[in-house]
């Protein structure tokens, strides 16, 4: 079973930046993909980005792009969402998530971590 930690989120003002983590257990993380969503109160959970298993490729919503970086580090078993140039529009619930072993579909989930943007 793998379980998501989510950290990092906060209290930002527009134009600041913050890095989410996500720490992963139960094994085999560099042969799943991860991706990061986003809700915000009273929407539909968004798609932001995802990164496959060894790192080398990355996708992203247009909304961020420019803006936000995934990465991981696979001998930590931990994600990261860089985001810079944060603004209002950005706040939400962050989440985690990743894929079985060498799977496209999202089969875990973090428990989220709140980023608000003040202007």
């Amino acid at each position: 079973q793998v379980q998501l930690v989510e950290s990092g989120g906060g209290l930002v003002q527009a134009g600041g930046s913050l890095r989410l983590s996500c720490a992963a257990s139960g094994g085999a993380f560099s042969a799943r993909v991860m991706g990061w969503f986003r809700q915000a109160q009273g929407k539909e959970r968004e798609f932001v980005g995802r990164i496959s298993g060894s790192g080398g490729y990355t996708d992203y919503a247009e909304f961020v792009k420019g803006r936000f970086t995934i990465s991981r580090d696979n001998a930590k078993s931990t994600g990261y969402l860089q985001m810079s140039n944060l603004k209002p529009e950005d706040t939400a619930v962050y989440y985690c998530a990743a894929s079985k072993i060498n799977s496209p579909a999202y089969t875990y989930w973090g428990q989220g971590t709140q980023v608000t943007v003040s202007s």
